[in-house]
């Protein structure tokens, strides 16, 4: 700190504003984390585009499976369109801190000034934005295939919405524990799935309250509700197992 102070003074600078200046606002450090991981997704497409794969296809074929039926598909398409959702959700989740861990980026964002919860929610809104945004968009395709109205398809968007990101949020706490171990991807999914199933369940059943005009807006409050809790929670949640499973 002399030495620097002694620097600014020979160029006629003020030493704490040289300081303000190095030291970068937790708001910039949130969004240079998202832009970091959002360029590493466009340089890996394939990390994006395989869980929307994944969804289209087990959506499309389930009809194929259980006949045209209209009254089937309008009674099995919500809970088909938020189980691969959640699979899909999955299958990425693997990927959120794998990178890091082995390039050595982990280390580097341990030693941060910058706060690691801060940090943690920069990768998770990546991730939401690369595996969770894309399923909302695609998801009114594959809702004709169900015969679901305009008007429902509105309601499924807005869960799958507040669902995804809930999963990421709460998908990052599983992924910080099981990151560096064999076969991280099975035990990722059973610490998750107990934490999802009230999602899908919320989700499904209010799309489907919708789809017989009856009351959803419960089901909406409380995927909300669910959605800032863990918003609140999980950044923490998942700075603490990262520092966990690097000691």
């Amino acid at each position: 700190p002399g030495y620097r102070a002694q620097r600014a003074d020979d160029a006629g600078e003020d030493p704490v504003n040289e300081q303000t200046r190095e030291t970068p606002g937790i708001f910039t450090g949130l969004l240079a984390t998202t832009k970091r991981d959002l360029l590493l997704a466009w340089k890996r497409p394939g990390d994006v585009l395989n869980p929307l794969f994944f969804f289209a296809m087990v959506c499309t074929l389930f009809p194929l499976a259980v006949g045209p039926s209209q009254e089937q598909l309008e009674f099995s398409g919500p809970g088909v369109l938020w189980v691969a959702a959640l699979l899909a959700t999955l299958l990425s989740l693997n990927s959120l801190f794998i990178s890091d861990y082995e390039d050595g980026s982990l280390d580097q964002l341990l030693v941060s000034p910058q706060p690691l919860p801060v940090l943690v929610l920069g990768k998770v809104l990546a991730h939401w934005l690369t595996a969770g945004v894309p399923l909302v968009v695609v998801s009114p395709i594959l809702a004709i295939t169900y015969n679901m109205p305009f008007s429902v398809i509105g309601v499924m968007m807005l869960t799958l919405a507040l669902g995804t990101m809930s999963l990421s949020l709460l998908g990052s706490i599983g992924a910080a524990l099981t990151v560096g171990l064999h076969r991280g991807t099975a035990l990722l999914s059973l610490l998750i799935l107990p934490l999802a199933m009230p999602i899908m369940i919320l989700g499904a059943n209010a799309v489907s309250l919708a789809a017989h005009n009856d009351v959803y807006t419960t089901g909406i409050w409380a995927l909300g509700a669910y959605a800032i809790a863990s918003l609140s929670l999980a950044p923490y949640a998942t700075a603490a197992a990262l520092r966990i499973s690097n000691e």
